[in-house]
């Protein structure tokens, strides 16, 4: 009766997988009622450190949401019914919350469908600038902290199609943003009868590019991406006057000035390109006085698709023009010295230069770099910190510049993928302007604060250093058995400060400390979001690599399991990332205290269904000193994924024949690859990968080669070469409309046709409007029910079943 049981089972799950047109279905109600679970309100601070506020967090869109007119251009996905970006998530609530005292209030008039986003304090703090995104159309609105009442600012509809939206001048009563232009007329109707063909032609310049969705491909892109992007800049007073200070442009960015009294403006230009993004399409950079007359013209850049493949290349015109958050009026920009080409040698990189108002002298050098230009953080007149990078070796510098004088010194020379000894990030605090500065003490030091990460796992801290001589003092630092890091410097001189805080099983709550003092004064109180978890056993598992590199891995076991219960079927969860040293890969970078949270594509679930979850599971690729790391890519993923299989199941907690492994993205690449390579896997699921990585010749992921440059290694590292070898059973599923570079669904299909047409064993999920990660509602619920009956029937049941 057992065996008739198991084939009767057997037989409806492959029927039930044969099916093409399922409607959207739902998991089993222990894992839909954890990605049904309240989320928890984001939280923010005003710059005075008055306010906290709590925002509440919009759930997941319908499929009727998700399925409504969206124009995808220039790279960009645009709302065409009200300006804005689609697929954006909103904020559904606002609490403000007087950190003196703890007591919560309700803000007034608030707009009764609340659909925040880009919300901003003025730099006084006194007010909140926020956007409301209706479906016909953007407002501004300002809530007024002192009456803790909300208000529409202008009744003329925000244009959010490029991002940048609205920004305060520094004297709190002025906002600047960008409106739809007046009188629009309707966009004029795609001709149907084209009037020639479209044509493209290279008459001898380099131009390589990574593979980009969602491009121009017409004249009607061309005209439709001039009516979506073009606005009018807007100067409004508040409960005052509102003038156009710049019409009828696209305004890529707008930034005013600390003090208030000029515009760095960037402008888009034609022509236009359908072989990249907006990003690199001509632009114009201006600074203006704020009745809009032109004051100097900064720098025209062309198209820069002619940009070099690396990721340390750039543009060859003048980069990154922006304000000094400590002056007035002073611009400063970056040009690259070598052409922007990383395979050119040249002993300085990058210089910075500044440019003071009225931009009648020529701009001084600040700094040479020999690598490539990171970026900088403003102080005062004596002190700046200017950060440079080179990814092929790792490097990162900082530099301690006086800007009066020039004079530098090197501040910190190491290593990035170092976390052990990663400094931390230097504090900042809002001056005058309301720009961040760096938080310079009296006695010339400044506070840092990092992850701690160390080999117990991370442990997060507050020094202060003495920049004059380098000397570090610890002043605070997380204590196991919690995680625990810094947030927000509340006063300095009295030493408190804000932190979040959390354990296995405490959801992250923010309190408020006294260096020097052991008190905690909790500012929340957010609940455990699923209590139904809370007793699930977690575990940072360290082991080693048959080569000897140590990897870790975060065992997640079923609540209420024993050792003595037997071992359990698994799920390994990856996403390879590359190294430069065994050292950096074999370090700890995570916390044994964190708080287990889900995400919607996480694989934590399964700890519900009687599965060891093994998430996080280190996959590094090395390529130490000359060596590549994609040289040996396909005999160091497998070794990593042989090493978690093996030390979990020496625990007694994992049954080795009966594990499954899966990944979104670069971790579905790996599945595919695993189970193409090696024997380890039962089954697999692939999430919106790619696979055949002559479809991305010019570079993926962390390779800077080109196919032409490396065809061996394309080849041998795209699993479609060895569709013919994968004869475990893989799942894909993949969005409709992936955006993100590489990631064609085209990529899913061609690898599904052949693993069909070699007799493999598989099943292609294409969830309609989704992107590279999904977003509606009913798309995820889909995509957790097909993993699930993928790891019942291939993996849970499949020893079982052989067994019988």
């Amino acid at each position: 009766m057992r065996k008739n049981l198991y084939l009767v089972l057997f037989l409806f799950s492959t029927a039930l997988f044969a099916q093409d047109n399922l409607t959207y279905q739902r998991p089993p109600q222990e894992i839909a009622q954890l990605l049904e679970a309240p989320l928890t309100p984001l939280v923010t601070f005003s710059p005075d450190k008055q306010w906290m506020l709590l925002l509440d967090r919009s759930d997941y869109p319908t499929i009727e949401q998700l399925s409504r007119p969206e124009l995808r251009i220039a790279g960009m996905r645009i709302n065409p019914a009200n300006f804005g970006p689609s697929r954006s998530s909103y904020l559904t609530g606002l609490t403000a919350k007087r950190i003196k005292d703890g007591q919560e209030v309700a803000i007034k008039n608030l707009p009764q469908n609340l659909l925040m986003s880009s919300a901003s304090f003025s730099p006084d703090s006194k007010k909140l600038a926020f956007l409301q995104n209706n479906p016909d159309g953007i407002e501004l609105w300002v809530v007024d902290m002192a009456t803790l009442t909300a208000s529409k600012v202008t009744d003329r509809k925000i244009n959010a199609t490029l991002g940048s939206t609205f920004s305060w001048l520094s004297d709190s009563q002025h906002l600047l943003f960008t409106a739809v232009p007046q009188n629009l007329k309707p966009l004029s109707e795609k001709k149907r009868v084209p009037t020639g063909p479209i044509i493209e032609e290279n008459l001898g310049k380099r131009v390589p590019s990574r593979t980009y969705q969602d491009l121009m491909k017409n004249p009607d892109d061309e005209a439709a991406f001039d009516y979506y992007a073009t606005t009018d800049l807007i100067l409004k007073k508040l409960g005052g006057e509102e003038k156009t200070i710049s019409a009828s442009a696209i305004h890529y960015s707008f930034s005013p000035s600390p003090d208030g009294k000029l515009i760095l403006t960037q402008t888009i230009q034609r022509p236009y390109s359908y072989l990249v993004t907006v990003f690199s399409f001509p632009k114009q950079v201006n600074v203006i006085d704020i009745n809009g007359n032109l004051v100097v013209n900064v720098a025209s850049i062309p198209l820069t698709d002619y940009i070099p493949t690396g990721f340390n290349a750039t543009q060859r015109e003048p980069r990154g023009h922006s304000w000094r958050s400590d002056k007035p009026a002073t611009l400063y920009y970056v040009h690259a010295q070598d052409g922007g080409d990383p395979k050119v040698k040249a002993d300085i990189r990058d210089k910075v230069f500044t440019w003071d108002f009225p931009f009648n002298t020529e701009p001084k050098e600040l700094i040479s770099l020999p690598l490539r230009y990171g970026r900088i953080t403003w102080g005062n007149d004596q002190v700046a910190l200017v950060y440079e990078r080179w990814t092929s070796d790792r490097k990162e510098r900082v530099y301690q510049v006086n800007p009066a004088t020039g004079a530098k010194k090197i501040m910190f020379d190491r290593n990035y993928e170092d976390a052990y000894n990663d400094p931390g990030n230097v504090l900042t605090e809002p001056n005058a302007y309301g720009r961040y500065v760096l938080a310079v003490s009296k006695d010339n030091s400044v506070y840092l604060t990092g992850q701690g990460a160390n080999p117990k796992g991370n442990l997060p801290f507050l020094d202060k250093m003495n920049i004059s001589n380098g000397k570090k003092t610890r002043l605070w630092q997380c204590q196991a058995p919690y995680y625990e890091y810094f947030v927000n410097m509340l006063d300095s001189k009295k030493g408190t400060f804000v932190t979040s805080r959390e354990s296995n099983t405490d959801n992250p709550n923010y309190y408020v400390r006294t260096i020097g003092s052991a008190k905690l004064t909790p500012l929340t109180s957010f609940p455990h979001p699923y209590p139904q978890i809370k007793d699930v056993k977690k575990e940072v598992l360290k082991y080693t690599r048959s080569d000897g590199v140590e990897l870790t891995a975060d065992l997640y076991l079923p609540q209420g399991y024993k050792k003595e219960d037997g071992p359990l079927p698994g799920l390994v969860w990856a996403y390879p990332r590359e190294f430069k040293s065994a050292d950096a890969a074999g370090q700890v970078k995570t916390s044994p205290y964190m708080f287990t949270r889900l995400s919607w594509g996480g694989p934590i679930y399964w700890v519900t269904r009687g599965y060891a979850v093994l998430d996080n599971a280190s996959m590094p690729i090395i390529g130490e000193g000359d060596k590549e790391p994609n040289d040996t890519y396909i005999q160091q993923l497998v070794a990593s994924a042989q090493a978690v299989v093996d030390h979990a199941a020496s625990l007694g907690v994992l049954d080795p024949e009966r594990v499954g492994v899966g990944g979104h993205s670069y971790g579905a690449f790996m599945t595919a690859n695993l189970l193409a390579h090696s024997d380890i896997f039962k089954a697999g699921i692939a999430r919106s990968g790619a696979y055949n990585r002559t479809l991305t010749p010019f570079g993926f992921q962390a390779e800077e080669r080109t196919y032409w440059q490396a065809p061996e290694v394309y080849y041998q590292m795209s699993p479609f070469s060895y569709a013919d070898k994968l004869k475990e059973p893989i799942l894909f599923i993949h969005g409709e409309a992936d955006n993100n570079s590489g990631t064609f669904p085209i990529q899913t299909e061609r690898f599904y046709n052949a693993i069909k047409g070699h007799g493999g064993t598989a099943r292609y999920v294409v969830l309609p409007y989704e992107s590279h990660g999904y977003a509606a509602k009913e798309s995820i619920l889909h995509t957790l029910w097909e993993m699930d009956r993928w790891l019942e029937t291939y993996v849970k049941n499949a020893q079982k079943q052989a067994r019988k």
